[in-house]
């Protein structure tokens, strides 16, 4: 990468474990396109409930030629918006139980970013199916 990796951590105590996952895994992200230009991660323990346990989320901002990939593991804004937030808090742990393991949504984040890196490497290249023009009307 040509730029620093870029670590933020919010609503806890940074760890130097975690680090050192974060800085592995943007590491490999270089195999799968090696123009990144900045990384930034946030790692986010926004909910402090003793009856659900603590969620961790992590986004992932890719700066690449032309644009900006992000990756972000988060409830969706409407439901952070709605009148019963206990509720949104416990659909959203019910869909996404591993996160409650920083490790395992710091590996599912950089997931996501390796197959945004791929798709984007394959848009560039010219890999992307387009569809077929129209046919004539004799079928060729």
């Amino acid at each position: 990468m040509e730029l620093p990796v870029q670590i933020t951590f919010r609503n806890m105590e940074q760890s130097d474990a975690v680090t050192a996952r974060i800085r592995e895994e943007a590491a490999k992200l270089d195999e799968f396109f090696p123009r990144i230009t900045s990384c930034r991660i946030v790692v986010d323990a926004p909910h402090r409930h003793h009856k659900w346990g603590e969620l961790f989320h992590v986004r992932i901002d890719l700066g690449v030629p032309g644009t900006e990939l992000v990756v972000s593991h988060e409830p969706t804004p409407h439901a952070l918006l709605t009148q019963d937030h206990e509720a949104a808090v416990r659909k959203h742990i019910e869909m996404h139980p591993q996160h409650k393991d920083i490790y395992v949504a710091i590996r599912d984040a950089f997931e996501s970013a390796r197959r945004q890196l791929q798709d984007y490497a394959q848009r560039l290249r010219g890999e992307v199916k387009s569809h077929a023009q129209e046919l004539g009307g004799d079928g060729r």
